[in-house]
């Protein structure tokens, strides 16, 4: 136990700091790494390949639950008074200048998602890799979240550029989808890439998906006739899910390039699942590829 100590403190002013940034409070950090220490005396640490990257996942994850839990508790409140992680100054006397207190207002408006990208990239200097395996993204999509928060933080538009590529994205996920709900599989093979690719997380082969489908034509026939995806709005942009009583179960998340689908995540982890701002839509009657908020 006292070799877990030492590990734990270790790592707890680095942990300290990232949480710190993303929730904006040196209470709630102290209370993510409370949790997180609980976590880690009930694991193995044997069976952990990298205890810095394990500890910063599990930190981020917590981080990310308690702002969902914080928007839902008080989404019409604003947050008045910035508290601050007290942490070494020659550790964080960089990040200091960088964060001011009009930056943690900004990120406060940011998606959870959104914020933690940001701040472990823009911040704290991780690699989208990295970033990826702590939010159970894919690079590409922690790419996009970043970008989308970098944006905000600036207080910038979308380009007319940007607008059009999200509204063909759109375009083309939704009619993906609608033909996934027919059965087209020629019009599945459409819109996807040659060389498509679809990944499934740890949880959901767990549940007897596939670890990848490579190609079109396996994308396609997964999805053939796949009526129990619904459409939703993930992180603000048009996804998929499996909803059962009421529970989100699994997250089906694309990416489209050059007008075609060339990557879609399935994504069943239930601590990736919490930290997604997910609203579910109505399919349409008709074959227009648009949904509406039910």
């Amino acid at each position: 136990m006292t070799v877990c100590v030492s590990n734990f403190e270790a790592e707890r002013p680095r942990l300290t700091a990232i949480a710190a940034r993303i929730l904006g409070s040196a209470s709630e950090a102290d209370d993510v790494l409370q949790e997180a220490w609980l976590r880690f005396s009930r694991t193995d640490v044997d069976a952990i390949e990298s205890l810095p990257a394990w500890l910063t996942s599990v930190v981020t994850r917590l981080c990310l639950d308690h702002l969902r839990k914080r928007q839902t508790r008080a989404s019409t409140e604003a947050q008045s008074v910035i508290d601050y992680a007290p942490v070494e100054p020659e550790d964080d006397v960089l990040l200091a200048e960088q964060v001011s207190a009009a930056m943690q207002i900004v990120l406060d408006a940011l998606a959870p998602a959104e914020r933690a990208a940001f701040v472990l990239h823009d911040v704290f200097g991780y690699p989208f890799e990295e970033i990826s395996a702590v939010l159970g993204r894919s690079t590409t999509a922690v790419r996009q979240l970043a970008s989308r928060a970098r944006r905000k933080a600036q207080g910038t538009s979308e380009t007319a550029a940007e607008q059009s590529a999200r509204a063909q994205s759109s375009h083309v996920v939704g009619a993906f989808l609608a033909a996934a709900r027919g059965g087209e599989i020629a019009t599945m093979l459409a819109l996807l890439a040659p060389n498509a690719v679809m990944r499934a997380d740890l949880v959901g082969q767990q549940m007897g998906t596939n670890p990848h489908y490579d190609g079109a034509v396996a994308v396609a026939e997964r999805f053939n006739g796949a009526k129990g995806a619904v459409p939703v709005s993930i992180d603000g942009e048009l996804a998929a899910a499996w909803i059962s009583a009421g529970v989100f179960k699994v997250a089906f998340m694309f990416h489209v390039e050059a007008g075609l689908v060339s990557e879609v995540e399935l994504i069943a982890d239930s601590e990736v699942l919490a930290t997604m701002d997910v609203t579910r839509l109505s399919a349409p009657n008709d074959k227009s590829n648009t949904f509406t908020m039910s």
